[in-house]
């Protein structure tokens, strides 16, 4: 993998709190300047991660999920504490025992930031409405904005530049695509996405993506596989059915069965095309098990990278010392 981008750093860590409402709900939350500086910092993280330690002494984290979680969780309890703040992990429905609103109206009086792994977008909204400390969807039904933002840095670095490359993603509409399609498209990243009818993308988020898009990015949306890959910089996938979606397995394994990313699908992308998943890899279904232990394969770059992204957002949403605790 190419070494990582340099960029000035002052000589005391910065702590940039975004202008808007200090959440993020969604991959929009966060204007074009906010994006490209969390970029910045997440490149200067992986490199430099010393520079930033304790910067965020004092404050902790709510952890709030209602799914399971390797990457997420772990990035995020290692992220606060390397940064010297800390973190409280709990699990299970939120809002089932007592209201969203009062769960949100608790945290706020004991952490400065909530992370929040939901069923519904409408469980992270919620909390951010009742919540006067900065939410972070950690992954919603529409959107997983911490994923992509990660991936986003992994292909930067890889090749040195986003504005231009063809990023095409294989599968299921999902959150998943939902994020990449419209951080791809704010950066100048061609978006290209194949999936069987009756999977696609919400149409009001590929309208938001084209809304966004800049520096001629392009969204395409097709049921080619094929179509989707030719020529694409990076080959990306994720599983056919997501947590809560079980019971539809076995359908989706029909209606998916021509859509798994293997040699043959990666021959024609680029020729020195990179295969992206954000994992759990289930290998033999959407991809192969030759294909992941390719010389193609960035996966583990992504996870690597879900650490020094959820470090740059901790920075920039949290305050650099625990003023409400």
């Amino acid at each position: 993998m190419a070494a990582p981008r340099k960029f000035p750093i002052p000589a005391a860590p910065p702590v940039p709190v975004l202008a808007a409402a200090g959440d993020l709900r969604r991959d929009q939350d966060l204007t074009a300047r906010e994006l490209r500086l969390l970029l910045d910092l997440t490149h200067d993280l992986a490199g430099h991660p010393e520079r930033y330690r304790d910067s965020l002494r004092g404050s902790y984290l709510a952890l709030l999920f209602e799914k399971p979680s390797l990457r997420t969780r772990l990035t995020f309890e290692l992220a606060i504490a390397q940064l010297g703040g800390g973190s409280v992990y709990t699990t299970g429905p939120i809002g089932e025992r007592e209201p969203v609103k009062d769960v949100a109206r608790n945290l706020e009086r004991w952490v400065q930031g909530i992370v929040a792994r939901t069923f519904t977008q409408q469980t992270v909204d919620d909390l951010a409405h009742w919540s006067s400390v900065p939410v972070i969807n950690a992954l919603s039904d529409l959107y997983h904005p911490c994923q992509a933002f990660a991936d986003i840095a992994v292909l930067e670095r890889h090749f040195h530049r986003l504005e231009g490359l063809k990023l095409a993603f294989i599968g299921d509409g999902n959150n998943v695509a939902h994020s990449l399609m419209i951080s791809a498209a704010r950066l100048g990243v061609h978006f290209a996405i194949a999936n069987p009818p009756g999977y696609d993308p919400r149409p009001e988020i590929v309208a938001e993506a084209r809304k966004l898009a800049a520096h001629g990015a392009k969204i395409a949306l097709t049921h080619d596989a094929e179509e989707a890959v030719r020529s694409a910089d990076a080959v990306y996938t994720d599983v056919w059915a997501s947590m809560g979606q079980e019971h539809e397995a076995f359908q989706r394994n029909v209606h998916f069965e021509s859509y798994r990313v293997d040699e043959a699908l990666m021959k024609k992308a680029a020729r020195n095309a990179v295969f992206m998943h954000c994992l759990p890899a289930k290998r033999g279904q959407e991809t192969t098990d030759a294909v992941m232990e390719s010389r193609h394969s960035v996966v583990f770059d992504q996870a690597e990278y879900r650490l020094h992204a959820q470090k740059a957002l901790l920075l920039m949403l949290l305050p650099a010392s625990g003023a409400n605790s």
